[in-house]
């Protein structure tokens, strides 16, 4: 669904291939920077009955037309109700991803422990909402042990509300003499000693949902080796890594190849997505910089949208695609609806966007094993 969205520049008459822009309605291709066609999606608009239709009959599966969430409670809900539409759905490898913090607090300047406890408290929120659903017994992953214990210590009292809640580190997953030496050093380093609160949650029945948070790039390989020992028919969850920043570093030195995106990351299907971006283009007429900010916005089994940034803080749907937008077509969308786009073909469309308009995990869709994260 998509809403008119009023601007004080002019809106590009040029429809999207293969997406339905604002005020029109029929289909056309799919633009030819992208290697993959898509289906088409009529977005509504609010002169439509679908956008009119009460809220008793919301159908999930066509997505919103405004998101706003009024607090934190409520994109957990949201997450919640996501992640439940995917587990009747039969899908055990899952992701969600939106931003633990307010916006205005980057992971650039906001402490490192603020963003792994808000993390620690949303998932642990999810699960609870969770539980109203489905029957659910999840497992928290942590990255290593030092972790757990600090998590345990810190939000004791919110894991014994949970019920059926049990917790581990991927440290479990067994490793060689070289990598047990190192952990070990660690350990007493850390004073890793005796933890207190050791067997304190551990469910009777095997849990039928992991969730790996906190972790970095490196430790990605961690996970998959996890899942194949302990979860390899069992739903899993990977909340808010920001995946999208770890693949950048797939591949460089020190850190595990390419191949573990292709093989195991490709395989997990973001059920509850929010990537915030700012731009920013400069124009020949006052006055001359235009800030502009918008989202790549998925709540499954909805379809995956771009979001434009209102005045009131409120995100309006500009495009739909069953499939997911890149960066770059997300930009894109964006500028198509404020009028901001060069004419297609132009020289200057050329040296604005580049001769890369995709990452390499974007474009390498023939070497993937699965294509659920696209989905």
């Amino acid at each position: 669904m998509a809403l008119p969205i009023s601007s004080p520049v002019s809106v590009s008459p040029r429809p999207r291939p293969s997406l339905i822009p604002l005020h029109h309605l029929h289909s056309h291709h799919f633009p030819t920077f992208s290697s993959k066609l898509r289906i088409a999606i009529q977005c509504a608009t609010k002169d439509n009955k679908e956008a009119a239709t009460p809220a008793a009959s919301f159908d999930p599966k066509k997505g919103v037309a405004l998101y706003k969430p009024k607090s934190y409670q409520v994109l957990v809900t949201d997450a919640a109700n996501s992640l439940a539409y995917a587990l009747q759905d039969a899908k055990t490898r899952l992701e969600i991803d939106f931003p633990p913090l307010p916006s205005n607090i980057s992971s650039y300047k906001g402490s490192s422990d603020e963003f792994i406890d808000a993390n620690i408290q949303l998932a642990l929120a999810v699960v609870r909402k969770l539980q109203e659903k489905v029957e659910t017994r999840a497992c928290i992953v942590f990255p290593d042990k030092p972790e757990k214990r600090r998590a345990t210590q810190l939000f004791k009292a919110a894991l014994d509300s949970i019920d059926g809640i049990s917790i581990g580190s991927l440290d479990d997953v067994p490793s060689g003499a070289v990598t047990t030496f190192f952990k070990s050093i660690r350990n007493t380093l850390d004073f890793d000693f005796e933890d207190e609160n050791e067997g304190r949650w551990e469910s009777k029945d095997p849990p039928n949902l992991y969730i790996f948070l906190n972790c970095s790039t490196r430790e990605l390989s961690v996970i998959e080796k996890y899942v194949e020992k302990y979860a390899q028919s069992t739903a899993t969850l990977l909340f808010n890594l920001e995946l999208d920043t770890l693949r950048a570093d797939l591949g460089l030195l020190g850190f595990p190849t390419k191949d573990l995106h292709y093989r195991f990351l490709s395989q997990f299907t973001p059920v509850f997505y929010i990537r915030i971006r700012e731009y920013s283009k400069t124009v020949a007429v006052a006055p001359f910089v235009v800030n502009y900010s918008g989202a790549l916005f998925r709540q499954y089994p909805g379809p995956w949208q771009v979001m434009l940034k209102q005045a009131d803080g409120s995100y309006a749907c500009v495009a739909e695609s069953a499939t997911r937008f890149t960066l770059g077509e997300t930009k894109e969308e964006l500028l198509r609806v404020l009028g901001l786009q060069e004419e297609q073909g132009s020289q200057l469309e050329f040296l604005r966007r580049g001769y890369k308009t995709s990452t390499w995990w974007e474009e390498d869709v023939e070497l993937e094993q699965s294509s659920a994260w696209r989905s």
